[in-house]
């Protein structure tokens, strides 16, 4: 893989030689590899097979949970989450000790894996929320609750340049990975001035099915805003909100 220079990008292919744009740039590279025929057939292939299919499981499961959250994450999300949420359902799925290589999977995982994945890596939750928070996922009732004592904003929210309001946002999800389907509920407080004055308790409660056999998951996030002539804006668009998953509760 080389990176185009010049005036002139080229996007195609040309002899051996296939043109195309990325995030990265405009990029070339050679025609080749091995056929698909003998991947899916040559026994030599075999590990490739069983990467492949767990590889695939990893990006369905990972958007089935994104799809799950999708609410947030229109506000809350970096240009390369998708392919890091990936990588981080491989790393679930490896940790199957069930199952054998190629037919592992989400379920026979481990789940908690996720905790701490930052759907943002341009606002990350860990160094922009300092206020104590409390969360706890409830399988018997359903109840996926996170509650936050009194705080001053303006102390325990690293807040990015031009803020002037935020809101605390939260959602509780429960994710069937076999079925992709998904129950889901939200949480947010109203948008609060980014200042010294001590915020109200903040509990937030979001259900799902009672006695669930499904992995459980909540995720907490911040959205960040700025008023102009009385009207509040997102703050570049959410460029800089924080949302990450704080609790999880596989099987």
């Amino acid at each position: 893989m080389a990176r185009q220079k010049g005036i002139i990008k080229l996007k195609g292919t040309i002899g051996d030689i296939t043109f195309y744009k990325t995030k990265d740039g405009h990029m070339a590279r050679e025609k080749g590899g091995v056929e698909a025929s003998r991947i899916a057939n040559d026994p030599a292939f075999q590990r490739t097979r069983e990467n492949g299919a767990e590889f695939g499981r990893a990006g369905k499961a990972g958007k089935t949970l994104r799809t799950a959250l999708r609410t947030l994450l229109l506000n809350s999300a970096d240009s390369r989450m998708v392919s890091r949420l990936t990588q981080s359902m491989i790393k679930v799925i490896q940790a199957d000790l069930v199952n054998e290589r190629g037919l592992r999977n989400v379920i026979d995982g481990e789940a908690e894996l996720l905790v701490g994945f930052e759907f943002n890596v341009g606002g990350k939750l860990g160094t922009s929320l300092f206020a104590p928070f409390l969360g706890s996922i409830d399988r018997l009732t359903g109840e996926i609750t996170v509650n936050l004592a009194s705080f001053i904003p303006a102390t325990m929210i690293a807040a990015p340049g031009g803020t002037t309001h935020f809101k605390i946002i939260s959602a509780g999800a429960e994710i069937n990975f076999e079925a992709d389907t998904f129950v889901s509920s939200t949480a947010e407080t109203a948008i609060l001035p980014w200042d010294m004055t001590p915020t109200a308790v903040i509990n937030h409660l979001n259900s799902v099915t009672a006695n669930s056999v499904s992995p459980l998951f909540l995720a907490l996030g911040v959205e960040y805003y700025q008023e102009v002539n009385g009207r509040m804006y997102p703050l570049k668009n959410g460029a800089y909100n924080p949302l990450a998953l704080v609790q999880v509760s596989g099987l």
